[in-house]
């Protein structure tokens, strides 16, 4: 007589050869996962730096439409971003005529080492003269 057939645990298959195999394949997809998270990091961080290129051009235009504080709207300009972003930025001196046109630029920081290459978002604000 045969003896008694024990069953296998749910879910294990083959002689224990196996084991670990789950672990090898997450690795695998791990730089994957990575580039991903930081690729969405890198989306956030050009949409942050825009919008605060965005404010700065229109707190620069307005300080620079008015005419007896004209000369401080770099400083304006710098003191309505956050000091990380405001370190990156150039603010070109404001076009003259009967409106006020600032151009603020600001150097992306770059999370993806160098994959983006350098980056620049650039937004203007045009604000009537008082």
């Amino acid at each position: 007589m045969a003896p008694p057939r024990i069953p296998r645990a749910a879910g294990r298959q083959g002689n224990g050869r196996d084991r670990g195999s789950t672990a090898i394949e997450y690795l695998g997809f791990l730089p994957l996962l990575i580039l991903i998270a930081l690729a969405g990091i890198q989306l956030g961080l050009i949409a942050y730096t825009a919008q605060q290129a965005g404010t700065a051009a229109r707190a620069a235009a307005r300080t620079a439409a008015q005419e007896d504080v004209a000369g401080s709207y770099e400083r304006v300009g710098r003191a309505s971003m956050t000091g990380w972003v405001a370190e990156r930025a150039q603010i070109s001196p404001p076009a003259r005529g009967d409106a006020v046109t600032v151009k603020v630029t600001v150097d992306i920081p770059d999370v993806l080492l160098g994959l983006l290459g350098d980056r620049t978002v650039e937004k203007s604000a045009t604000m009537p003269r008082d």
